[in-house]
C-alpha cells in the first residue's frame, strides 16, 4: 500500500529500518546514560519520552538565529511571515507546516553532536554505535495569509508489514510550545494498544495514516521547552498541531539516531559526501533549498570525534578516518 500520494514512501536516506527485537520489548545491558528508570518504562509502554534541557540555552539561540536567517523572515515583522514557501512537498499535508529544508549547518550539527543528545538515543537502542539522522527543521508560523495548515497524525513506518519495521525520531524543541502555538502531537493509547488494534483493524487501511474518525483515542499535544529533546518510537502515530495563534512561533530541529551501518558503503558514501558538499538528505517529499544557499553561504561544519563516528567518517570500532578526497571531486 503507497502513502497515498504515488509510489513513493517517506523515509530518510541516511538511515534504514533494522531488524532487530522491537525496542518496546528491548532488555537493558548497559546502564542508563541520561533517562531514568521511569523514563525508560514510559518510552516503552508509550512511545514516546521527553529528555529535558538536551542542549543549552546558547546553542538554542544560535539555532534559532540560523533558522529565521535561511529562511529570510524578519522576527519582529509578524507580517512578513506568511509569505508563501519556496515549493510545495510531496506529502501534501506537509505543505504550509513551516520545513526548513537545512541540513548540514554548523548549528545543526552541534545540536547533533552534544553528548546528551547522544547519550539518549545510547540508552533507547542499548548500543554505542549509532548514526545520526541527516534531517531538517521546522519553523512554524501562524496560519495567516497563503499559509493554510490544519495539522496532520500519520506514521512514518508501514504499519502493515510483519515483523513490524524498528525505527526511532525525534525532534528538539527550538522554542517553548503551547497548544494554541502548534508543535508536536501524537497518540500514546494508540501505541500501547498497538498490537490489538492491529489485529481488529481493517486489513485494506492506510499503512501510513490512522483513520481518527474509527479510534477511541484522540491526538494529544506533547508541550514541550526550548532546548528539551523528545524521543518517539516510528510506530506513534505523531504529527504538527496547527499554529493557530496572532504571533507565536514553533521552532524546532529534527534529530534521531539509528545503529551505524558501517559496512554499507554506498550509504556510507553518501553521508559523508552530504556533509562534504553540504547537500540535503533527499528523503521522499523534501528536495531541498532550491537556492542552495548551505552551499552557497555557509562553511562545512566543524565536527568533533563524537560528529565524526556518529556521520560515520570515523569508524567506532577502531577510530581510523575515511577518506574524503573522492567525495569532494
Amino acid at each position: 500500500m503507497n502513502y497515498g500520494y504515488g509510489d513513493q514512501r517517506p523515509g530518510n536516506p541516511s538511515v534504514a529500518y533494522t531488524e532487530q527485537t522491537q525496542l518496546r520489548d528491548l532488555k537493558k545491558r548497559l546502564p542508563l546514560r541520561v533517562l531514568s528508570a521511569d523514563d525508560f518504562a514510559h518510552w516503552q509502554r508509550y512511545g514516546y519520552v521527553i529528555v529535558k534541557q538536551a542542549i543549552s540555552a546558547e546553542q538554542v539561540a544560535r539555532t534559532v538565529d540560523f533558522l529565521w536567517e535561511f529562511q529570510a523572515l524578519d522576527r519582529d515583522d509578524v507580517a512578513s511571515w506568511s509569505k508563501p514557501e519556496l515549493r510545495e512537498h510531496e506529502m501534501r499535508e506537509l505543505n504550509g507546516s513551516g520545513m526548513v529544508e537545512a541540513y548540514q549547518n554548523q548549528a545543526l550539527w552541534d545540536n547533533r553532536q552534544t553528548p546528551r543528545v547522544y547519550d539518549a538515543f545510547v540508552d533507547i537502542w542499548d548500543r554505542e554505535d549509532l548514526w545520526v539522522t541527516i534531517d531538517r527543521a521546522n519553523l512554524n508560523t501562524p496560519n495567516a495569509g497563503v499559509r493554510k495548515f490544519g495539522g496532520f497524525i500519520h506514521w512514518d513506518a508501514d504499519t502493515t508489514l510483519t515483523p513490524l519495521p524498528v525505527n526511532v525520531q525525534g525532534v528538539l524543541a527550538l522554542s517553548d510550545t503551547n497548544e494554541e502555538g502548534g508543535g508536536f502531537q501524537c497518540i500514546p493509547e494508540l501505541f500501547e494498544q498497538f498490537d490489538a488494534w492491529r489485529r481488529s483493524a481493517p486489513a485494506d487501511r492506510n499503512a501510513w495514516r490512522p483513520d481518527l474518525a474509527t479510534l477511541p483515542w484522540q491526538p494529544r499535544f506533547i508541550p514541550m521547552q526550548a532546548g528539551d529533546l523528545l524521543i518517539f518510537n516510528s510506530l506513534l502515530a505523531h504529527g504538527i498541531r496547527p499554529n493557530t495563534s496572532a504571533d507565536r512561533v514553533r521552532l524546532a530541529q529534527y534529530i534521531s539516531f539509528t545503529p551505524a551501518g558501517e559496512d554499507d558503503q554506498e550509504l556510507r558514501d553518501w553521508r559523508i559526501g552530504s556533509w562534504c558538499r553540504r547537500e540535503p538528505a533527499r528523503g521522499y517529499a523534501f528536495p531541498g533549498d532550491p537556492r542552495e544557499w548551505e552551499k552557497t553561504r555557509y562553511p562545512r561544519a566543524q565536527l568533533t570525534t563524537l560528529g565524526e563516528r556518529i556521520l560515520g567518517l570515523r569508524n567506532w570500532a577502531d577510530g581510523l578516518q575515511a577518506s574524503t578526497e573522492a567525495l569532494l571531486a
